[in-house]
């Protein structure tokens, strides 16, 4: 079950007010200093860790084609009820080594990793890079989003730096092309003290 997959804990006992509250985040406000980045429509997305979908929806409105994995059922049952559109695909998958996703066989133009990575241990964080490796075509991007501050109680995260993560996605073919740190667009977070790495990596030439 959905609970069960390391690095969801506190996601589904919580997920009522988590919809609640992330419905009042916009796609805009969240990825503002890495829209520049996003490819040209249409594209092949694959968001991890979709949520209740809104960057799957976003990104499908853009024209994208969006795969959206989210591992937990109360939140990917939202999403889909939230955001119906046949730009998106939902499937119930979690890294490190999305199974399913990889099972399909298809290369993706961009992943993104929103507030994802700092929920994987040490281990599981070289494994995921593998994989996104593995399911990004040559010259392909990966954005993510690094959390930095206190921990919620009852969750799974562990303090990853930017510089760590930048070296991981080297030793796996990827550049760097964005590494910054923002305030968090959160109130709650803002007064916590919580501030984010933004991070963007492109798959080098001659790796698939």
């Amino acid at each position: 079950m959905s609970i069960n997959v390391s690095g969801t804990e506190g996601y589904a006992e919580n997920a009522q007010s988590l919809i609640e509250q992330w419905q009042e985040i916009s796609f805009e406000n969240s990825h503002r200093p890495v829209m520049h980045l996003l490819p040209i429509p249409p594209a092949y997305i694959l968001d991890v860790g979709a949520g209740i979908g809104t960057d799957a929806a976003a990104l499908g409105a853009m024209g994208h084609t969006v795969v959206a994995v989210e591992p937990v059922d109360a939140l990917r049952v939202a999403g889909i009820r939230l955001h119906s559109s046949s730009r998106i695909q939902w499937v119930d998958d979690s890294l490190p080594d999305l199974m399913f996703v990889r099972s399909q066989c298809r290369k993706f133009d961009l992943v993104m990793l929103s507030a994802v990575w700092m929920h994987l241990n040490e281990d599981e964080r070289r494994r995921a890079m593998s994989t996104v490796s593995f399911l990004l075509r040559e010259g392909a991007m990966v954005v993510m989003s690094l959390r930095h501050g206190p921990i919620p109680e009852g969750r799974r995260m562990f303090e990853v730096s930017a510089a760590e993560t930048i070296r991981l996605a080297s030793a796996h073919g990827f550049s760097t092309v964005l590494n910054i740190r923002t305030q968090s667009i959160q109130r709650g977070n803002q007064r916590a003290g919580v501030t984010w790495s933004r991070l963007a990596f492109v798959k080098r030439s001659g790796l698939d």
